[in-house]
């Protein structure tokens, strides 16, 4: 008895493997095509994602930090560790139908003004850091952090304010976060050596201050709002990601020789990291009409 086995066609054969192929392939497809409805990105025009981001400001929420991401076309709205869910949904509700515009994200720690007490420079129980070196004519100046100079009207090198260094002749904070202090020590030395310069995305900076040397990191954002938990609200500052602590408000961001910044505020610390922001120099040198050397 012979045994018979069916054999397919060669063409036949051929026909079903690609079949077979086929299928494959269109199931791979359906696996990696996304989605309809995400394949369909809303954009957003300048002129609503300036309505989002005052809307943001009017919701009034402390502990938040935000800028437009033109790249994206988002308002970037990032959260600190005090703000609730009851917050994040009353910037959501001032957004009104931009809504759809925010992305918000979460950060550890508090967002706070960088103020203590220690080791730079001192006045009225509040220790603060230098920042940049200036001039205008024959008289030298440095630059700090308005909120440092809004509580401080005459600086010391020290907390025993033994050895004058000069007075406020100038601060603002809340908006900008700058603060203007005259060399009235002769003996004081105020050395230079830094050009102004605009901060850019993806920029390497290192920022120094008194509390914790310095620090290395990146430019992540520029034209970022800063509602402090603490009370106010700045515009128009650098966001990085260079780790920074009380104390520390005053000192400089810095790529090179190029003067980027002054320390204004952040959360986190210099063991777990943080958001850190940064009055850009420009602006300060600008108001004061005094110039780097």
């Amino acid at each position: 008895m012979r045994i018979t086995r069916t054999i397919p066609h060669t063409r036949t054969a051929r026909r079903a493997r690609l079949a077979a192929l086929a299928a494959g392939l269109l199931a791979a497809t359906a696996l990696t095509l996304p989605h309809a409805e995400a394949a369909t990105v809303r954009t957003y025009s300048p002129t609503r994602l300036a309505a989002v981001d005052q809307a943001v400001l009017t919701a009034d929420v402390g502990g938040t930090a935000w800028h437009v991401d033109q790249a994206t076309g988002r308002v970037v709205v990032t959260a600190d560790s005090t703000v609730s869910a009851a917050g994040l949904a009353k910037i959501r509700k001032a957004a009104g139908a931009g809504a759809g515009a925010l992305r918000i994200e979460r950060t550890s720690g508090k967002f706070s003004r960088l103020l203590g007490a220690g080791d730079a420079i001192y006045g009225g129980g509040y220790r603060c850091s230098l920042g940049f070196n200036v001039v205008s004519g024959s008289t030298y100046y440095f630059l700090t952090a308005g909120h440092c100079g809004n509580v401080v009207k005459t600086w010391y090198t020290s907390s025993a304010q033994s050895t004058l260094i000069g007075p406020t002749v100038g601060s603002t904070f809340p908006g900008s976060d700058y603060a203007l202090v005259r060399y009235d020590n002769a003996s004081l030395s105020h050395t230079g050596g830094f050009t102004a310069a605009n901060a850019y995305v993806g920029e390497p900076v290192k920022r120094s201050g008194s509390t914790t040397g310095t620090k290395s990191g990146t430019v992540t954002a520029l034209n970022a709002t800063v509602h402090y938990s603490g009370g106010g609200t700045v515009r128009g500052m650098i966001q990085t990601n260079v780790c920074a602590e009380p104390g520390d408000s005053g000192g400089a961001l810095y790529d090179g020789t190029k003067a980027l910044g002054i320390t204004s505020g952040g959360s986190g610390n210099c063991t777990t990291g943080g958001t850190t922001f940064f009055q850009p120099v420009p602006e300060a040198l600008a108001k004061y009409k005094v110039s780097l050397y």
